[in-house]
């Protein structure tokens, strides 16, 4: 490390402040850190300005990653990481280093902790040691202004599927970049691109963790939009429905650098002594190559073709002995087919993530509805085959009802009990619709709910996970009653079995338990998460993404643990309940924030659910901090973020990019 003199630095700093303003673009955030300032005339002004100096007068980075120090071993030594995005050039990364040395200087003149971010660079430094550390906060979300209109389910679906993909392939790669860029086909003739990328000191498992984190934070910064990303010190995401980044990116990412061992000495021109064992071990390995390779042919080709048989087999017919049970249920096409008017559209109920719901007619004058599965779905079979096995088994009246199914050819039909009211959501998240559910009906659906899934749980024959209870699979008959409805993505458990995992996480931001979104971990303690945030929902009247509370917009857990901790639950309760019981609502509040608990083993049965929510003898535990707690502050102006780091807070005005508006920020849990 080279310092410059002592009396210089203070001049230095104020060049790099002063150089702020004639540079590019202003950051998209930054955040001066809260563990102590330091002088400008001591030692560890001295160090940082080297450090700085040397990002800005370095002539090259090593795949847009710095890690540099100064001061080691002494009480003012100081490290930083600079890394550039993984899609950017070298003229492009040095340029926003450039920028970013004396913009962190200007804003941050006396800490001895910063970070700052712009579009195509992060540089932070600190005190204390940074380099291969995971660390989640600060962190700040960006989300595109427009919103996903239609297939909300299978746009989430699709960006879980991406994002989750390319997680793998960022955590796994080498020491000097841990970056992926990918596409898929999202709904409504869309392409959703997505970037993941790590500082790559980060080990596989601390990239993992990091990306895992991030995307679980879409709900709360990203809900319904067309795009937006979640930026953290350690890794950070994007997602668009238009090409973000530099296509070059698609490339395979650059090999690590050369091994330093010296390789082997050349062969001498002495001849062998055993030149004739020397000849045949060449003829040998002559003859061993082409058969290896024409063996691994053959078998690739013998691969390939066992692969499209069993894909092909998949998609044309689902075994018929897997739905033996079920044959007596089976409905003809045509029947089903006049009953819908063809599939008419002024028959459609709505649409899910894997298919069209229409409403039909049958001959005898049965009003039926018809879930017709998309073809063009990968899961399609699966969801299938999981809800005709799964519900024709279940009878309980606060589950939809099966009556019956129709596979021919390419058409995969469930046909079910025409239910008149429609989902809860159309009731719950509409101010109009809302007024008619007073106290008294809210509550039946509580706990017709609750009792449809301790059925689920512990009295039928089986043992299912349904993993995507929300409002708009709550189904409303003509008295009000609720159907838990869409097993597709149900799993079913052994009588004794406790907890399952998943590579693949589906189900929707929000409802979604931190263990399953994060790990894919997954059990009744799932299902019971998922239940208190429809709670929390159908007490509040909104959804759980979008409590408004005034001017303000922040997500419902947050909003319920501040009241709840504040002494104020009562805010929680839509204004239409003003003639409902306020204990009862009360006592429902407290029931579901038991229910969204971060630790999966603090959350109760739905056996205790079903009895605290009936017998009010029942003495309640305190409940513990929920998971996710956010906090989206709103601004008709310039957005505000309020950002956590080491237990105190600090509000900062940005500006909006173009193609960005809300930003929010969590908490760290």
């Amino acid at each position: 490390m080279i310092a410059p003199p002592r009396s210089a630095v203070p001049l230095l700093l104020s060049l790099l402040a002063l150089a702020t303003s004639a540079h590019g673009a202003d950051p998209l955030y930054y955040f001066c850190g809260t563990n102590g300032n330091f002088t400008a005339n001591g030692t560890y002004g001295d160090n940082l300005n080297a450090l700085l100096t040397s990002v800005i007068t370095a002539t090259a980075a090593d795949y847009g990653f710095y890690n540099l120090s100064a001061g080691s071993g002494s009480a003012d030594a100081i490290n930083a990481i600079a890394l550039c995005r993984g899609d950017v050039g070298a003229a492009d990364c040095r340029s926003c280093l450039n920028d970013s040395a004396p913009a962190i200087a200007g804003r941050c003149p006396v800490q001895k902790e910063a970070i700052i971010w712009y579009d195509n660079c992060m540089l932070r430094y600190s005190n204390r040691s940074i380099f291969r550390a995971m660390e989640d906060l600060p962190a700040f979300g960006l989300a595109n202004p427009n919103n996903v209109t239609n297939n909300v389910d299978q746009f989430n679906q699709v960006l879980r599927n991406l994002t989750d993909g390319l997680r793998d392939r960022a955590a796994n790669g080498n020491s000097t970049r841990k970056f992926a860029v990918g596409n898929a086909t999202a709904p409504n003739f869309q392409t959703l691109f997505g970037l993941v990328q790590c500082t790559p000191d980060l080990s596989q498992q601390q990239c993992d963790n990091c990306l895992v984190n991030a995307i679980g934070k879409i709900p709360w910064c990203c809900d319904q939009k067309q795009g937006g990303r979640y930026v953290t010190p350690s890794c950070n995401i994007r997602f668009e429905v238009y090409r973000f980044f530099d296509p070059s990116a698609y490339e395979s990412p650059p090999s690590p650098p050369e091994s330093t061992v010296s390789p082997p000495p050349p062969p001498t021109n002495n001849p062998s002594p055993k030149g004739k064992d020397t000849n045949s071990g060449r003829i040998a390995l002559i003859i061993t190559i082409p058969a290896v390779g024409l063996s691994l042919l053959v078998a690739g080709i013998l691969c390939i073709c066992l692969r499209s048989r069993r894909l092909k087999k998949n998609f044309e017919t689902v075994p018929v002995d897997e739905i033996s049970n079920a044959e007596s249920l089976q409905f003809d096409l045509n029947i089903i087919r006049e009953a819908t008017n063809d599939f008419s559209d002024s028959n459609k109920l709505g649409q899910g993530g894997f298919g069209v719901v229409y409403k039909g007619t049958l001959a005898n004058g049965q009003v039926i509805a018809v879930k017709r599965l998309s073809v063009d779905l990968g899961q399609g079979d699966q969801e299938f085959k999981n809800e005709v096995l799964l519900v024709a088994r279940l009878q309980h009246r606060n589950l939809v009802r099966l009556l019956g199914f129709c596979l021919e050819g390419r058409e995969r039909l469930l046909i079910y009990e025409f239910v008149p009211n429609s989902s809860l959501d159309h009731f719950i998240y509409d101010p109009v619709r809302r007024s008619r559910l007073d106290w008294e009906r809210r509550q039946k659906i509580i706990g017709g709910i609750a009792r449809g899934l301790l059925y689920l749980h512990e009295d039928s024959q089986l043992r299912i996970i349904h993993r995507d209870l929300k409002a708009s699979n709550i189904l409303l008959d003509a008295e009000m009653n609720p159907k838990i409805s869409d097993f597709g993505t149900a799993r079913l458990f052994a009588v004794d079995q406790t907890q399952d995992a998943t590579s693949r996480v589906v189900g929707t931001y929000g409802y979604m338990a931190p263990e399953y979104a994060m790990h894919g971990l997954f059990s009744v303690k799932s299902d019971v998460f998922s239940f208190g945030v429809l709670l929390l929902e159908i007490i509040s009247g909104q959804k759980s993404s979008h409590f408004c509370n005034g001017n303000t917009t922040e997500d419902l857990l947050s909003y319920a643990w501040r009241s709840w901790r504040e002494g104020t639950p009562s805010d929680l309760i839509d204004p239409n309940l003003a003639d409902g019981s306020r204990t009862e609502m009360l006592r429902c509040i407290h029931v579901g924030l038991l229910c969204v608990q971060e630790i999966e083993a603090d959350r109760p049965t739905m056996g205790a659910v079903v009895l605290m929510l009936s017998s009010y003898s029942t003495t309640l535990p305190l409940p513990s901090r929920p998971a996710f707690i956010s906090s989206i502050p709103e601004s008709n102006t310039a957005s505000r973020v309020m950002v956590t780091h080491s237990n105190q807070s600090e509000n900062k005005e940005i500006r909006e990019s173009v193609n960005e508006a809300s930003i929010t920020e969590l908490y760290p849990r």
